[in-house]
């Protein structure tokens, strides 16, 4: 049965990092960031900042059709994307399950303090996993973001790849 991993953290929590070294060791990595900057270029360079969510949106349900044929083709997938709302995480869980393959979200926490050293270093850079984020941006993320509670049955990330690759197997097989 396919893996269908699905990461959850706020922007600056290392959910890209996860998720090329995932594709490194064979699942199909789908980055919604990277197709929207793909499709439209820079937020808040080459489109306005406000109109991010009306560019996202076709994109999530572009990515979501193929997250479904990778998993009912057998490959193990990772979905490089927040999924900040408890309901998204179980949308996605589900629409794993249905295509036959085995969801599993990790959670990969990051407190203020360490997400403004990376956004602060992040900020610099111009690729499509750069967007710009400011101190009152982050704070307006923090109150939107659903920690995973407890029957979600995560994995909690804690910077320790190996752990999570033997977490992830392990999962697999229950």
């Amino acid at each position: 049965m396919p893996l269908a991993v699905l990461l959850a953290g706020l922007t600056g929590s290392g959910k890209t990092t996860v998720a090329q070294a995932l594709a490194a060791r064979g699942f199909t990595r789908l980055s919604v960031d990277e197709e929207v900057h793909r499709l439209h270029g820079r937020y808040g360079v080459d489109y306005p900042e406000h109109t991010y969510f009306e560019r996202e949106r076709p994109v999530i349900a572009a990515i979501r059709q193929r997250f479904l044929k990778e998993i009912e083709a057998g490959n193990d997938v990772v979905l490089d994307h927040g999924l900040w709302r408890r309901t998204e995480r179980d949308a996605w869980r589900q629409a794993a399950r249905e295509a036959g393959g085995h969801p599993q979200v990790v959670y990969l926490p990051a407190d203020r303090t360490e997400l403004l050293r990376r956004l602060a270093e992040r900020n610099q850079r111009e690729d499509a996993n750069a967007l710009t984020v400011t101190p009152e941006a982050l704070d307006d993320f923090f109150a939107r973001f659903d920690v995973p509670a407890e029957d979600e049955e995560v994995i909690v990330y804690s910077g320790d790849f190996n752990a999570l690759v033997a977490a992830l197997r392990d999962a697999r097989q229950h």
